[in-house]
């Protein structure tokens, strides 16, 4: 019988048993008659001698209505209309129930296959969803009633967006087709932040046992040939009789490593090309240096430079929006050098040691074109015979780098910073030094021009172009290397030089050529001239000195 048949019979039912009297009403509640109160009882009392039986309903002690008498047969007739009521709404509670829980939910759907059951199993298609969302959206707007700023910059702001999203969907076709689809965004590891993965699995007398696609391992049953996991790709098992294949094609997402320590110290190996040395982090601050260098390091552990850096200051294209200590700059590539002078119109007047008075590029800026001091007119007044990015940087509301954003090394002349720069960032200095018992001074500091409105003219040390052709690019430093964010002890540290030979096909620790072949690497490149007493006996190790 359908639903329709079973709330059919139970109207018929409630039809036939509306008397008139209250015992209709008081009898057994349901979702098609009123409830029975609770101080409302049904009383039944057989009588013997007249083979009655007596029904009457009670509020309390008292009756609402004259008991009803009924002959046995029409109580019987009473007890089984009251039991196929309750039994045709019970059955048709439960179709209602049913009808519930198909019915279609996002989080829980579910379709027939139809036909397709043949070849991807009973069950149907199910997809179950489930996961969280967050957004925050927000404005954030500073004032900084700075009276050096113009009234444009006194007031910043941005906007503040952040998502939270974990969502995660499990779909399967019949019994063979499983997949899976998570995106996290508080993961912890990229890998774990976007997986998918998508599986097929065979029945025992199937050619594919098992095909997955997305994120996926590969284990192996053999010790001569370790498995893999943390792999994006496609792996399938096949059987040909007795003959069962595993392949895979895939991207590994990881990697492995091995950590040695001695002594309650960590030992790791560092393998480093020459040419992949510390880009745009250390800059000499003049060319001066850069030429000195190597006879300032040669009497190490002692560095014999007569050189020593008093004070600096170090401006960087403004891209954090930080107007703590903005300044209008202009940088000049060739302002302080004498030897070393990329544009033909300046002519040396001093040297070697760097300063404005080096060449006649500050005096003449200074003093024939004022109105380079407008960072607005720089262009104008300077483009006709200087290039920009080449020849000069002009930036506006430059950020002052403070003393812990980089390391000075005030003897020899270069400094370090704590973040490398990107390629379009433009970094100036101006610095004062004393030099064989004379003071000198590039560029201008902040505090020799108070006006907040006149630019500063500044030493460039990298342009927003840099390039091997430019005036600033021997600036940059090409001998230092990261290999480390931890301490390196100098009894633990171990260095090597080797050199590729085509001609053998191994690493050689020398060169070979005539004249070359009994004298290492180190010993060429001077990175062994010491013992491990710092005098000058070279021992076969690297030269290990803190801080040169």
């Amino acid at each position: 019988m359908t639903k329709g048949g079973y709330l059919a019979a139970a109207l018929l039912l409630i039809g036939s048993c509306m008397c008139g009297s209250l015992n209709c009403l008081y009898a057994q509640g349901t979702r098609l008659t009123l409830p029975n109160p609770e101080n409302i009882t049904e009383e039944v009392i057989y009588d013997e001698d007249d083979n009655t039986y007596s029904i009457g309903y009670k509020l309390g002690n008292s009756y609402l209505e004259v008991p009803k008498l009924m002959t046995p047969e029409e109580y019987n007739r009473m007890l089984m209309q009251r039991s196929l009521l309750s039994f045709y709404l019970e059955k048709y509670s439960e179709e209602l129930n049913a009808m519930e829980e198909n019915k279609f939910d996002f989080t829980n759907m579910k379709f027939d296959l139809g036909p397709a059951e043949k070849i991807f199993g009973p069950g149907g298609v199910q997809v179950r969803t489930s996961g969280s969302s967050a957004i925050k959206f927000g404005y954030s707007r500073n004032k900084v009633d700075n009276p050096s700023l113009s009234v444009h910059n006194r007031t910043t702001g941005g906007f503040d967006f952040d998502e939270q999203i974990n969502l995660n969907i499990n779909a399967t076709v019949g019994d063979k087709i499983n997949m899976n689809l998570n995106y996290n965004t508080e993961a912890t590891f990229d890998i774990d932040a976007k997986m998918i993965k998508l599986r097929y699995e065979g029945k025992e007398d199937e050619i594919i046992r098992l095909l997955e696609a997305g994120n996926i391992s590969f284990p192996t049953n053999s010790s001569l040939i370790q498995g893999a996991s943390s792999l994006f790709g496609i792996r399938t098992d096949l059987q040909f009789g007795k003959l069962q294949l595993q392949m895979v094609l895939s991207q590994k997402e990881s990697s492995s490593a091995s950590v040695s320590s001695q002594g309650g110290q960590q030992i790791t190996d560092f393998e480093i090309d020459a040419s992949s040395y510390d880009e745009n982090r250390h800059f000499f601050l003049a060319h001066f240096f850069r030429d000195c260098y190597d006879e300032n390091m040669s009497m190490l552990p002692n560095i014999i430079s007569g050189v020593q850096i008093t004070r600096i200051e170090v401006w960087v294209t403004n891209k954090k929006s930080n107007y703590d200590n903005p300044r209008n700059i202009v940088a000049f590539t060739d302002l302080g050098e004498t030897s070393h002078i990329s544009n033909g119109i300046w002519n040396a007047l001093a040297g070697p040691a760097p300063s404005n008075g080096a060449n006649d590029l500050y005096n003449r800026i200074s003093s024939d074109y004022p109105a380079a001091r407008d960072i607005d007119q720089v262009a104008v007044t300077l483009g006709s015979f200087l290039e920009g990015s080449t020849d000069y940087e002009k930036l506006s509301n430059a950020r002052k780098l403070s003393s812990s954003d980089y390391t000075l090394n005030s003897q020899l002349g270069y400094i370090s910073l704590k973040n490398a720069l990107s390629s379009d960032e433009v970094l100036a200095v101006a610095f004062e030094y004393t030099y064989g018992g004379n003071s000198y001074q590039v560029g201008e500091f902040s505090s020799d021009k108070t006006d907040a409105s006149q630019s500063l003219y500044v030493k460039l040390l990298k342009s927003n172009s840099n390039s091997p052709g430019s005036g600033t690019w021997d600036l940059m430093m090409k001998n230092i290397y990261s290999i480390t964010n931890g301490n390196i002890q100098s009894a633990q540290f171990k260095l090597g030089v080797y050199y590729d030979s085509d001609s053998t096909g191994s690493r050689l620790s020398y060169l070979p050529e005539s004249g070359l072949k009994s004298t290492p690497l180190l010993r060429i490149l001077n990175l062994d001239r010491l013992d491990d007493n710092n005098t000058p006996h070279p021992n076969g190790k690297f030269d290990f000195i803190d801080n040169s």
